[in-house]
């Protein structure tokens, strides 16, 4: 078998390079990945916190509702249903464009797993924390915004690392409606110019790449953020 790099030097038929291409699929990728990833911790930290609050059931049962609803539906499905139902059932929804439909969708699926670990986090904590903020005189509110969720941050950023790569590569599922993410340009070139190895041996560099430097990234977090004797630094995905 010969192998021709050259071939993202030739050009795709649209003014460009099959290597310009590549890194324009590369940007949405990381894009989409981005924007999930903000949805993903905004709403999984809220969700997860509802669902510790003390003498609020209503709220604890919307906090499960949502991570039960969101957690298992595959997240194909869930991308084919903001893409193509909930536009037809609300009309207003047909102006949103599809890459926000997609990190809406990517988004809400992670951040069910992610109340899940917030959720976790908090009550893995000493009673005596809750019980100190309130001698304090701080408020619910007060009482997790200034001890609980800082603390518990620290004790969930292992997990939230193995997350946020995994919705780096969960973002793959975007080509299933026609965004224009690595995995699409991998399919699309691959039938253009017969060179499949080649071209997903790049893609899938890029996606190892992307997926280490999220995990350097998050490995200096947690190093800065760690608590002693709660939580051990190196123990995010090959730290040291």
């Amino acid at each position: 078998m010969t192998w021709d790099w050259k071939v993202f030097l030739n050009d795709d038929g649209g003014g460009r390079t099959y290597l310009e291409w590549m890194l324009n699929a590369w940007g949405w990728t990381l894009s989409v990945a981005v924007a999930a990833w903000v949805v993903a911790m905004v709403v999984g930290a809220l969700m997860g916190t509802l669902r510790t609050l003390p003498n609020s059931p209503w709220l604890v049962r919307l906090g499960n509702f949502w991570v039960e609803l969101f957690r298992n539906i595959p997240l194909l499905v869930q991308i084919f249903l903001w893409y193509f139902v909930v536009p037809k059932m609300f009309p207003a929804m047909k102006e949103v464009p599809g890459f926000v439909l997609v990190v809406l969708a990517l988004g809400f699926f992670t951040s069910a797993r992610i109340a899940e670990q917030v959720r976790a986090g908090i009550q893995a904590l000493p009673r005596g924390q809750r019980y100190a903020g309130m001698a304090l005189g701080f408020t619910t509110m007060q009482t997790y915004r200034y001890v609980l969720l800082p603390m518990a941050v620290r004790i969930i950023m292992p997990p939230l690392t193995s997350e946020s790569m995994n919705l780096l590569k969960n973002s793959s599922v975007a080509f299933a409606v026609s965004i224009a993410e690595l995995t699409m340009f991998a399919m699309q070139a691959q039938e253009e110019t017969s060179r499949g190895v080649e071209i997903y041996i790049a893609v899938t560099a890029l996606y190892a790449v992307s997926a280490f430097a999220v995990n350097r990234m998050m490995a200096l977090v947690e190093k800065k953020m760690q608590i002693p004797g709660l939580v051990v630094a190196g123990t995010t995905g090959g730290g040291h």
